[in-house]
């Protein structure tokens, strides 16, 4: 195949920390990943870029890391995009399928897929991704892919996913300061549920949950479709900039008190359990109680958690998660994460790591739960790929068995009366093949329909004149 080897690269455009992975299709069909880097995030502020400069000089870092260790140049990359500015909506559109084409084909799909991206949007707003959620023709609803279905009309009902353009434009301006080229720009929840989940949890039904620095994205996946998408502003940073506030300590002591000793559940801390950071300068070292380090990460993961199940429940989606929660992102490392989601949400919940779809890694860090979008976007750029340089053997099969290239001048005259009488038949139009069967029948009727009428002029002829006419005249 063309793309057999092809290369991808997804970066990670976090509020914390920039990630680049570069990765290819192994013979099994999962995810080698040849080469990653990351460093600390600067210009970005809740997943939104604020200081183009800063930024590129993070992607820089990052991108020569992944670059180094895979011996391969970054040209292009496959981009993450999160922040409060993402929305999203649901819109219904409708074709009408051409007199010509006897079913639906992949393009009238594409052609109303496109025609969404010309709905009117709120001023400094664009279109990110649109998603099919189902499909309709001639008033009645599919279980299954519509193309190859006859009808005459092709309704569907669409998810659609906006983002602000000035902060799509600093995403993409800081990736060219770099020195490189944005090929796609992906829904990071988008991106870690292609890394953490699989078929059976897209179809079961179940809510992928990213908490990252800072924002928490949310995907809801049922029946194989996503349904629901959002971002929150609560997220990581903020656990940390509270355990800041109460202990009294450095912005990065508390991150690393966070990462190190941080538990959601207090009750499973001794209440002498207690930790010693260092003081600033001159001042003696401040002890901090672990129970009450628990308390702080608790009362505050509680408000992330009880407005992930609000999205939910706002969804409509929450009676049919199956597969229950997947947590994933950086703050899905947290001790007791797990059980105080069940307790929360009520909903069965386990945590999400990047390595069941990969077959090679350079190491075990590449496992870590905040790697999920940079790994999903390698993912999600390997199946852009793979559906861009060329069509599926179905597709094939639909174009060769129809004989499309060569229609006859039947098939237009048929196409032509439909037209002039209000659009497309109400009955499928015969093939090349079968029309020259129809006007082979018809023309021999047109004949013995002049026979006949010959045959009744000479009979009356006879009856008057008397004359013997010749039968075969006619």
């Amino acid at each position: 195949m063309e793309n057999e080897n092809k290369i991808v690269v997804g970066l990670d455009i976090g509020t914390t920390k920039i990630a680049c992975f570069i990765g290819q299709r192994s013979e099994a069909g999962k995810l080698d990943i040849l080469g990653y880097g990351h460093t600390d995030s600067a210009g970005v502020e809740r997943g939104v870029v604020k200081n183009i400069r800063l930024t590129a000089s993070s992607i820089t870092k990052a991108v020569r890391e992944a670059s180094d260790m895979a011996n391969y140049e970054v040209s292009e990359v496959y981009v993450g995009i999160a922040g409060q500015h993402i929305k999203s909506m649901k819109n219904t559109g409708s074709i009408m399928i051409p007199s010509d084409h006897k079913y639906i084909k992949p393009e009238d799909v594409e052609r109303l897929t496109a025609e969404q991206r010309n709905i009117l949007l709120g001023p400094g707003e664009e279109i990110i991704h649109v998603f099919a959620q189902k499909y309709i023709v001639d008033g009645e609803e599919l279980t299954i892919d519509p193309v190859g279905v006859t009808g005459h009309q092709l309704t569907a009902v669409f998810h659609i996913v906006t983002g602000n353009t000035a902060n799509l434009r600093n995403i993409s301006d800081s990736v060219e300061l770099a020195g490189l080229k944005v090929r796609r720009v992906v829904l990071e929840p988008i991106a870690s549920a292609a890394a953490v989940l699989d078929d059976t949890d897209r179809n079961a039904g179940v809510a992928l949950v990213d908490i990252g620095g800072g924002t928490t994205d949310i995907a809801l996946f049922h029946e194989g479709i996503i349904r629901h998408t959002s971002v929150l502003a609560l997220a990581g940073n903020v656990i940390s900039s509270d355990i800041q506030t109460n202990c009294h300590i450095l912005k990065e002591q508390a991150e690393k008190l966070k990462v190190r000793f941080g538990s959601c559940l207090p009750e499973t801390v001794n209440d002498d359990d207690i930790v010693s950071i260092p003081g600033i300068r001159r001042q003696a070292p401040r002890e901090i109680g672990m129970r009450m380090l628990a308390q702080i990460i608790k009362a505050r993961t509680t408000d992330i958690l009880e407005q992930v199940n609000y999205e939910i429940e706002q969804s409509g989606y929450a009676k049919q998660l199956i597969a229950g929660i997947v947590l994933t992102g950086g703050g899905a490392k947290l001790q007791h994460i797990k059980e105080l989601s069940e307790y929360v949400t009520r909903t069965d919940t386990r945590i999400g790591t990047p390595d069941e779809h990969l077959s090679k890694m350079p190491n075990d860090n590449v496992r870590h739960p905040m790697y999920a979008t940079g790994i999903g976007l390698v993912l999600c750029g390997l199946d852009y790929e793979e559906r861009a340089n060329g069509s599926s053997d179905s597709e094939a099969e639909f174009k060769n068995g129809e004989g499309e290239n060569k229609e006859s001048e039947a098939d237009e005259a048929a196409a032509s009366r439909s037209e002039e009488y209000g659009g497309p038949s109400t009955v499928d139009q015969p093939t090349a093949a079968e029309a020259d069967d129809e006007v082979t029948i018809n023309i021999a009727q047109k004949k013995k329909s002049g026979r006949d009428w010959m045959n009744a002029i000479n009979g009356y002829l006879n009856r008057v004149f008397r004359d013997d006419i010749d039968d075969d005249d006619d």
